[in-house]
């Protein structure tokens, strides 16, 4: 049985073919990119105190894009034990079946981080962030920047690509690009293209619901290996336990939750 580390060494991520005009849009763009670094981080906070289900699976897929059945699959429900301190307690875990890719520390940090991306306030000086324009998302209106780290530090995973933050509620809904971060050269370590949207859950935050990936793996090798993963988070409950984290404006746990929209209301 083959071992190969799964990632993909891809081309650049691709990017709008629009020239950006910040005046044009009228919009201030420095002032913008700080507004949402406040609300990411004001989210970030948020989520920290709510239990959730997240899944992960990953399948090794045929050349032409056919499950081969070997395959990774993780069910884990994060919720707090007595003492209010967050655990995260696994519930589904069929012994792996991949032949061909094999799961790294990186790969589990792009999982855990890197896809469900959060730029927040003290992590925005980490990153050059540019701005590309304004589109729609599932009619939601957006501004769409260009994202990447200004320097890699060795043991810490980042992402590249784009982001789509509501133009209202200044927030990530949409991300699309890969992790990237110092790999050693010794390894053959790859990394796949993905997309995660989120979805407003509470009424007033925007959570990260379902990631996707499905993309062809170029080793150094010479081997390819074509792959599809979905991670999914769901049942989005706040905590009302002893250790409740109180920030901004406290969701109201009373209040009934919003269907996930197509359209903000």
């Amino acid at each position: 049985m083959r071992a190969i580390v799964l990632s993909a060494a891809l081309a650049a991520v691709c990017l709008p073919g629009w020239a950006a005009d910040p005046k044009a849009d009228n919009i201030n763009v420095d002032e913008v990119v700080k507004k949402f670094a406040a609300k990411e981080t004001e989210f970030s906070k948020a989520r920290d105190n709510y239990t959730f289900t997240q899944s992960w699976k990953l399948e090794e897929l045929d050349s032409n894009g056919n499950p081969t059945g070997h395959k990774w699959e993780v069910t884990e429900d994060v919720t707090f034990d007595d003492r209010g301190k967050r655990v995260e307690h696994v519930t589904k875990a069929p012994v792996p079946s991949l032949q061909n890719i094999l799961l790294t520390p990186e790969d589990e940090q792009d999982l855990r981080n890197v896809q469900p991306f959060v730029m927040t306030t003290d992590e925005l000086p980490d990153y050059q962030v540019d701005y590309l324009g304004k589109e729609k998302v599932d009619e939601i209106g957006c501004y769409v920047f260009s994202v990447k780290p200004k320097k890699l530090v060795t043991g810490k995973r980042y992402f590249e690509g784009q982001i789509w933050v509501d133009d209202r509620d200044l927030q990530i809904v949409k991300t699309y690009g890969k992790g990237v971060g110092v790999i050693k050269k010794s390894s053959d370590n790859q990394f796949p293209k993905f997309e995660t949207y989120r979805e407003q859950v509470d009424g007033k935050y925007w959570f990260p619901t379902y990631t996707r990936a499905d993309d062809t793996l170029h080793f150094k090798s010479g081997e390819n290996q074509r792959i599809s993963m979905v991670v999914r988070y769901r049942d989005y409950k706040r905590y009302v336990g002893k250790s409740t984290i109180h920030y901004g404006d406290v969701v109201d746990p009373n209040k009934p939750e919003t269907p996930p929209p197509a359209t903000k209301k």
